[in-house]
């Protein structure tokens, strides 16, 4: 067995068997699980209700404000004074107070003893409008029934057509997420397990175990073997949360959410929302309409696709920046010392992080090309364009740089690495480091 090997299994075998990787490893799945299901399951849950006292001195929306799922209007002939006054010995949650100019200060004042919530207060100011408008409409004779007939509501559904003429779905909000969703992931993975390698070959050559090590294992076979088996660490533990979250997500569904496992049921369609005969529900169409359309969206990603390209990024990202973590700490004496040497490592991944926000706007402009070239930045930046849709040229170019650019970083690591690991007690500076670079006994 190859001495790389031996290095690889020992850093593989030393940390999977750790109660904070097994922890983590644990907990990782039901962080993401919940995080797909807790949001759905509360807004199903029924919100708190509130019970609007209403004092109209416009005599415009008395009456005629529309009560809500969560929101119930009283009018109690009452002045605003008296309201106020006995607010706390009543049920009521807020005072509506429509003032007599409401036309000329289009405002209107909600006292409340229990904090109503900006989406109570969207629903409050909407329906003040809707009462409104059908009042403009009623004085200038127009008929409510064909204003509402001639509200068409549109769904848009885009499609990218290529060359060869053929149109394929593309679910901008969806390539959105899924897109910003991969990178935060890859770049949260390449500071963990890139900061693990910089972190344990600190500790080895504060323990001086490393001079022991060295005798028998040359500098860069040593940093490639640890290199490779955090790695494989890192994929372990990806593949086990990829697995354990859609276990427990596919149980979430199959209990807390089982009320909408059959949405695109056609069964479901007919029978969810009776109609009168000859009545048409156009909310319902649109609804399972906009579902469809939702789930046609989905089939339509290659995630096949990108699961092989996170795998690569992942891993040629990892390689590509622990080869440098892994120089900086053999070339310090403690984990303070590497604050001059992280932020030239760190910033390209700072910067594409906060640049793919404006990438995700325009995923085939200039800056979303150079940036998924660029090795320092495509782990990051390629992950953002794939759900949109990149050239196969671009994605193998991309590609092969990082592998080389891998390579070149890892043999230029490498030669710091083979002095710095055995170098104790000096403040190392970049002049320092330059010299072992060009250092070639």
């Amino acid at each position: 067995m190859s001495k790389i090997s031996i290095i690889i299994q020992r850093e593989y075998f030393s940390r999977v068997k750790k109660k904070s990787f097994i922890i983590m490893t644990i907990l990782g799945p039901i962080l993401f699980s919940g995080l797909m299901i807790v949001p759905v399951w509360l807004a199903t849950q029924e919100q708190e209700k509130h019970f609007i006292e209403v004092i109209d001195d416009s005599k415009l929306v008395d009456g005629f404000l529309k009560n809500g799922k969560n929101i119930s209007y009283d009018y109690p002939p009452i002045s605003l004074e008296e309201a106020k006054r006995d607010l706390y010995s009543t049920d009521y949650t807020a005072i509506l107070w429509i003032p007599e100019n409401l036309l000329t200060t289009k405002k209107a004042v909600l006292l409340f003893k229990k904090h109503p919530g900006m989406m109570v207060q969207e629903r409050i100011r909407s329906a003040i409008e809707d009462v409104l408008y059908e009042n403009q409409l009623e004085e200038q004779g127009i008929d409510l029934a064909k204003v509402d007939a001639s509200h068409i509501p549109v769904n848009i559904v885009t499609e990218k057509q290529t060359e060869s003429g053929v149109a394929e779905r593309s679910n901008t909000g969806m390539n959105m997420a899924i897109g910003f969703g991969s990178g935060i992931l890859i770049y949260i993975f390449i500071f963990l397990y890139g900061v693990q390698v910089m972190r344990g070959v600190i500790e080895e050559k504060t323990s001086r175990i490393v001079e022991v090590i060295i005798s028998s294992v040359k500098p860069f076979q040593l940093m490639m073997g640890k290199i490779v088996g955090i790695a494989m660490v890192g994929l372990t533990q990806f593949v086990l949360w990829i697995v354990l979250t859609m276990a427990l997500a596919g149980i979430g569904q199959a209990t807390i959410l089982k009320d909408f496992a059959d949405l695109d049921n056609p069964v479901l369609k007919q029978n969810t929302v009776p109609n009168m005969p000859g009545q048409v529900n156009p909310q319902q169409n649109i609804n399972y309409s906009e579902a469809a359309e939702l789930f046609k969206d989905i089939q339509s990603i290659n995630f096949a696709q990108l699961l092989f390209a996170f795998l690569f990024y992942f891993l040629g990202g990892y390689l590509l920046y622990s080869a440098m973590f892994a120089a900086v700490g053999s070339a310090v004496d403690s984990e303070a010392d590497t604050q001059q040497f992280m932020m030239p490592i760190t910033m390209p991944l700072v910067i594409s992080f906060i640049a793919a926000q404006f990438i995700m706007q325009n995923p085939e402009g200039q800056l979303a090309f150079w940036f998924s070239i660029i090795p320092f930045t495509s782990p990051v930046i390629m992950m953002v364009r794939l759900p949109f849709g990149v050239p196969v040229w671009e994605f193998a170019l991309s590609m092969g740089l990082l592998i080389v650019t891998f390579i070149f970083m890892t043999w230029l690591a490498g030669k710091i690495y083979r002095t710095g690991i055995l170098m104790y007690g000096k403040k190392i500076s970049y002049r320092e480091l330059w010299k072992w670079l060009r250092y070639s006994g």
